[in-house]
């Protein structure tokens, strides 16, 4: 893995609409429309079904939204704050296995159909990073250029 595989920043929100607002005044981002779904994830108390709901920026740096969603990793206080790092990963199993092995924790994992495994896992120092399958970037830059704008 390498730095330059970091392509966005996960920001999980209570007011998800208020915060698409405001980073649009302030910095001019422009959102593609939101993606939810059930997922079926792998968690350390074992399978659970989480309905993740979200919006990437079309405006670099990228930026992806998340609804907080209560008794999870995704859940956050009134303030919100940066939530997770994400990366490119051109093997998930071997790049987990190597953050395990520098003392990151596995908090969920997903492996799924090809182009859409992922992992969150934690650093010693509390960052959390997402390990996403790059068989999953050119779907995703297809998404992020023409996926729609919103208001």
């Amino acid at each position: 893995m390498r730095g330059e595989d970091q392509f966005h920043l996960g920001i999980v929100v209570q007011d998800f609409e208020g915060t698409l607002a405001a980073l649009s005044a302030a910095f001019g981002y422009e959102w593609c429309a939101e993606i939810a779904a059930p997922l079926t994830m792998t968690l350390p108390t074992g399978e659970a079904e989480v309905r993740l709901s979200c919006v990437y920026s079309r405006t670099e740096p990228r930026l992806e939204i998340l609804r907080s969603i209560p008794g999870t990793l995704w859940e956050t206080g009134p303030a919100g704050g940066v939530h997770h790092i994400g990366y490119w990963s051109d093997d998930v199993g071997a790049d987990r296995a190597e953050l395990a092995g520098l003392g990151y924790t596995v908090e969920a994992s997903r492996i799924g159909p090809a182009g859409s495994d992922f992992a969150f896992l934690r650093g010693t120092g509390g960052v959390l990073v997402e390990l996403v399958d790059r068989a999953a970037q050119p779907m995703l830059e297809k998404f992020w250029a023409d996926g729609g704008s919103r208001a």
